[in-house]
């Protein structure tokens, strides 16, 4: 398992039968949930979504002055966020005396203002089949469920109803938080950053696509959209219309520069870690395949922004771009690792 040889000949073999699948499929391998039980559950009504839990995760020295919120990918779960199912990121970043914020929920969402509920063709939602456990969201497309019996709003979620509640109920800091994520949760965290600087001074994305209207990128969003709850993206926002501009990080990055918002870009090769390796071989070959043209196109998506960034000037973006990385768990806790000492100095 460890040969050169055959490390490249499997990352071969994974580029070749699922690049032209573009981003459809995005998650890590499934891992066993690593249930914290110090967090706490903290709902809150949103007026368009209903209850929404959210795990929070003290800061060891008891502060509620530094604040950071932690995004999920695009297969979000309802019980718990997959930071906290795959990762002790959230003990790394309380040891750092740093309270963390974990929405729970939002597959698909991109941590969206939805323009609708997500439908197709016109089907009110719950209406058809819905197959769930079957490895493919396509067959849940005409089901009920979070954002299609109802719109998401997640944006305002985070940024008003969460952000108050949180600072009325908890005493926590409004202002100066920092927020950060993978994949989709990436690319919504500078989308927050940009938009709400007053709330947010810091933003990460790990693995994030972060050059959305680039030729093919909607299509891609598209297929992972179906395959990760079968959510139709027509419904988040219309095609290169002002919500779907405003959500690409390579269209709004001269707010990021404006605002002095302190920016971690990070992205993998798209070659597997160590521990990517070090377990049975069919499940190294799955996270392969899986996992290795996922990661390069969110590396040419990450580079595609640091041009665009760098064209502009910006002098405000720390990137990260390790030797190895797929777009697994396993990168993304690497990634949080390195960002955690410079997201401390720069929050609160």
């Amino acid at each position: 398992m460890r040969g050169r040889g055959f490390t490249r000949t499997l990352l071969s073999v994974a580029t070749t039968l699922l690049l032209p699948l573009s981003i459809a499929g995005i998650q890590a391998p499934p891992a066993a949930a690593a249930f914290n039980p110090t967090a706490q559950d903290f709902w809150v009504v949103s007026p368009s979504m209903g209850p929404i839990k959210t795990r929070v995760f003290r800061a060891a020295d008891g502060n509620t002055s530094r604040v950071v919120y932690v995004l999920d990918g695009e297969r979000a779960q309802q019980d718990l966020n997959g930071w906290e199912i795959n990762t002790n990121v959230a003990e790394v970043l309380q040891s750092w005396n740093i309270n963390v914020v974990m929405p729970v929920g939002g597959e698909s969402s991109f941590y969206a203002d939805w323009d609708q509920p997500s439908s197709w063709f016109g089907i009110p939602p719950g209406a058809g089949p819905s197959a769930a456990n079957t490895g493919s969201g396509a067959t849940e497309a005409l089901g009920g469920g979070p954002g299609k019996s109802y719109r998401y709003t997640w944006e305002t979620f985070l940024t008003n109803d969460l952000r108050w509640a949180m600072r009325d109920q908890l005493g926590f800091n409004p202002y100066r938080n920092g927020v950060f994520g993978l994949s989709m949760g990436g690319s919504a965290a500078l989308t927050l950053a940009a938009y709400h600087p007053d709330q947010f001074s810091y933003a990460g994305s790990f693995s994030g696509y972060l050059n959305i209207s680039a030729p093919g990128m909607r299509e891609a969003i598209r297929t992972a959209m179906i395959d990760a709850g079968g959510y139709n993206v027509d419904c988040m926002a219309p095609p290169w219309g002002p919500n779907w501009l405003r959500m690409d990080p390579f269209v709004f990055a001269p707010t990021l520069i404006a605002n002095g918002t302190r920016v971690w870009v990070s992205a993998g090769s798209g070659a597997p870690m160590p521990d990517d390796l070090n377990i049975p071989i069919g499940a190294a070959a799955d996270r392969l395949i899986r996992g290795a043209p996922l990661e390069a196109l969110a590396l040419a998506n990450s580079r595609a922004f640091q041009v665009r960034m760098l064209t502009l000037g910006a002098q405000n973006v720390v990137w990260d771009f390790p030797a190895d990385g797929l777009h697994a768990w396993t990168n993304w806790q690497a990634d949080a690792y390195r960002m955690i000492p410079d997201l401390s100095a720069n929050i609160g």
